[in-house]
Order: structure tokens, then sequence, then C-alpha cells
């Protein structure tokens, strides 16, 4: 028995149908600015793009399962840190980008093939390092994880909101205009009351592992965000770029990752408190560096465009 079965995660069905539609709309709302040139720039100019999709679904995830796994990280936290580590950029990473002066281009241009490609990379890396990772190999097996219901799950909350966002935004592009940033910010201030509340449920529980569990999530999201940085660096990318690349590795939605917790690991309170703390840590790491970057010069103006 986990020493993190006593926090309660089970959530309703009605809780989890929230939860689902709070993610939906926050890529609804990403998405409405969207259009196919987004993709098209990753063909024409796809070394900024490559470098985040490397850092983001090959660097990132392995590099968590090692770790976790070398560190012997306990079983339910592994687990939640290797879902994080598998989930794609989150949706508020180009407010970020811009507050920061970087590439909003390279931002949004990511943000969608990430969210595209999650569907696939998101499912398949959860259960490929799960597995491998001998902590938490155990815990996949007994819960008996269907991939196929994982990628169903990815592609309802992700894809299909995506272009359902984009079709609206190219119909009626006066109207994105004017929701996209309410759309973004609503959306992420629900998601986190949402995520106060749960917390709110189990504050004597949470209280018990804050500070241990918080110590992995810093570490963690600083490793996303060194992860990012690198990849950029590597890639030569100029600086308004590799800062978006950064932010978008390190900017994770753990939006997706706490649906998925609900649905396919209802008892795993060590998972939930992981993802949950995420889901403020990384505003304000991301946050704090955007405000950083914002009082430096970028090696171009064009990051200073929405």
């Amino acid at each position: 028995m986990s020493e993190f079965s006593q926090v309660e995660v089970a959530f309703s069905q009605g809780n989890l149908l929230v939860l689902n539609a709070i993610l939906a709309g926050m890529i609804f709302g990403v998405s409405l600015k969207l259009t196919t040139d987004d993709f098209v720039r990753v063909i024409r100019q796809p070394r900024a793009p490559a470098a985040g999709l490397l850092a983001q679904f090959i660097l990132l995830p392995a590099i968590t399962c090692l770790g976790t796994a070398l560190a012997g990280v306990e079983p339910q936290l592994a687990l939640g840190m290797i879902l994080v580590a598998s989930c794609p950029g989150g949706s508020f990473s180009n407010v970020m980008t811009w507050l920061g002066k970087a590439s909003v281009p390279v931002s949004v241009s990511m943000t969608a093939v990430s969210s595209l490609a999650a569907i696939v990379m998101t499912p398949f890396n959860f259960t490929l390092y799960g597995y491998l990772n001998p902590m938490t190999r155990p815990l996949l097996r007994e819960i008996s994880l269907d991939p196929a219901s994982l990628l169903l799950l990815v592609g309802l909350v992700l894809v299909a909101p995506l272009l359902l966002g984009m079709a609206i935004g190219k119909r009626h592009p006066v109207l994105a205009e004017r929701a996209d940033k309410p759309m973004r910010i609503v959306t992420l201030l629900v998601f986190l009351l949402f995520v106060v509340i749960a917390f709110a449920q189990n504050l004597d529980n949470i209280k018990e592992y804050a500070a241990r569990i918080l110590l992995l999530v810093v570490v963690h999201n600083f490793t996303a965000l060194a992860l990012g940085n690198l990849a950029g660096r590597l890639l030569k990318l100029a600086t308004d770029e590799r800062r978006a690349v950064t932010l978008e590795v390190g900017i994770q939605n753990t939006a997706l990752g706490l649906s998925i917790i609900f649905t396919f690991f209802p008892e795993a309170g060590g998972m939930m408190l992981i993802a949950g703390l995420w889901s403020f840590w990384h505003l304000i790491a991301g946050l704090t560096l955007a405000l950083i970057w914002s009082r430096q010069s970028s090696n171009t103006g064009e990051g200073q465009h929405v």
C-alpha cells in the first residue's frame, strides 16, 4: 500500500467531465488564432520547433525516467513525474513568451505541433518510460493501462478542440481576435481554481508531503527549462527563439496530466500531488523568467508582437 493512499483523489464522473471541459477550453482558446501558416512555418523554418520537440518529447521523458530510477523516487511520485514529462507544452506558454519578449511565432508553432504530436507521443512516452523504470513498472501493471483508451482521451481533449478552434477562428477572425486572450486567462484561472479545490479537500495530507514533493517539482521543472535552453543553444537559435523554446518545454500541460490521473489512476494520490504542484510552480517559474527577460534586450524585435 502506498504512503499516498490516504490522499483522496477519486473524483465523481461529473468532476472528471468538468476537468476535461476545462482542458478542452484551454486548447480551444489557444487554437482560435492558429492558422495553417503556423504549421507551414515549421516546415519552412524547422530549427526552432525541432529543438523544442527534441527536448519536449525525447530528452525530458528519458531523463525523467533515468533520474527517478537512479534517485529511487517513490513509484507514485516517479510515475507522476514521467506523466508530466510526457505531456505537451502548456497553453499559457504563448502569453509568457510574449511577456518575455521572445518569439511568439515560434511558441505558437510549437504549441500547435506539440499538441498534435501529443496524441501519439504522450501515450507512447508515458507507457514506455513507465515500464522502463523498475520502480514504476509494477504500478502500471497493477493498473493495466490500456494505451488505446489513453490515446482516445488525448485525442478528444487536445486534437478535437484544437481543430474546432482553428475552424471557428478561420470563419470568424474578428471574434477569434477578441476572444483569444480572455479565453486563455479565464480557462487558466478556472483550472487553477479546480486544482485549489482538489488540494483544499486534502489540505492536512498535503502539508505532510508538500516540502518533499515541491523539491521534486522544482528540480524537475528546472530540468525541463534547462533542456529547452540547451536544445536551443545546440541548434544555435537566436535569443528570442531560444527563450520561446525554453518556455514551451518548461510550461507543461498539467491539466492533461491531471485528466489522465483522474481517469486511469484515481487512487494515485502521489501522482496528483506532483501534477497539482506543477500546475502552480511552472507558472511561477515561467512568469519569473518572462519578467527577467522582458527587462533585457533580445536579438530581434520579433517576439514583441503577439
